[in-house]
């Protein structure tokens, strides 16, 4: 498998079964597209912004509802097996991804694993097991959580200093030697997490540093 990352804005993402995966993958996706839930009952819990349809999917309608709704991806999570045999064709019938929820470390042709995301600001990093052990995947994300604090700050001053970068007399090779020094300091990442001093005075400190050095 090969990680890609898919922005779902202005998509619509179909989930069918409302029990605590369903729930769990609905709040996953209803950030950021529009998110149906449809189920016969609901586990008790959040799902999110979610739109919630109560009603019974069956082999028979799989390909109906998949049409009503006309999603990008399709997430089987009920308890039956043929009703996820059935939502996975109707979803590759209408050229929409799919998601089975029932088959961890099984995995169809052309299926999607949705992975554990740890996300700070723009910065995101997904792990996966390619669906073999949800345990691992949630172990190393706890893992890394905490050595990404402070990157989304990082990846949004890095982005300020490129652009004025590039107006300067550097060369792309200084440009990006000077990035790379304030990406690896370690005040600077200190100024961005503690809030004690100024991450752009630090910046600007590890940057004169290279010209300093370049001279």
């Amino acid at each position: 498998m090969i990680p890609l990352v898919h922005d779902f804005r202005g998509e619509t993402v179909l989930v069918v079964g409302g029990g605590p995966v369903g729930a769990r993958k609905a709040r996953r996706f209803a950030d950021e597209a529009r998110t149906v839930v449809v189920s016969p009952e609901f586990a008790e819990g959040a799902f999110g912004d979610a739109e919630l349809v109560r009603a019974a999917v069956t082999v028979d309608d799989a390909d109906d509802w998949v049409a009503r709704f006309d999603p990008a991806l399709v997430v089987a999570a009920t308890n039956d097996s043929e009703v996820n045999d059935a939502l996975v064709a109707a979803a590759r019938d209408h050229g929409a991804l799919v998601n089975r929820a029932d088959r961890s470390g099984e995995r169809d042709v052309g299926s999607v694993v949705v992975p554990a995301t740890i996300e700070d600001g723009d910065v995101a990093v997904a792990i996966t097991t390619g669906g073999a052990s949800p345990a691992l995947s949630k172990y190393l994300r706890e893992r890394i959580e905490a050595e990404l604090a402070g990157a989304g700050e990082m990846a949004e001053l890095t982005g300020e200093l490129r652009a004025e970068l590039k107006d300067s007399n550097r060369t792309p090779a200084e440009r990006r030697d000077a990035i790379r020094a304030v990406v690896r300091d370690p005040s600077v990442w200190k100024a961005l997490r503690s809030g004690d001093t100024n991450p752009r005075r630090e910046a600007a400190r590890v940057i004169r540093t290279t010209e300093n050095e370049d001279a």
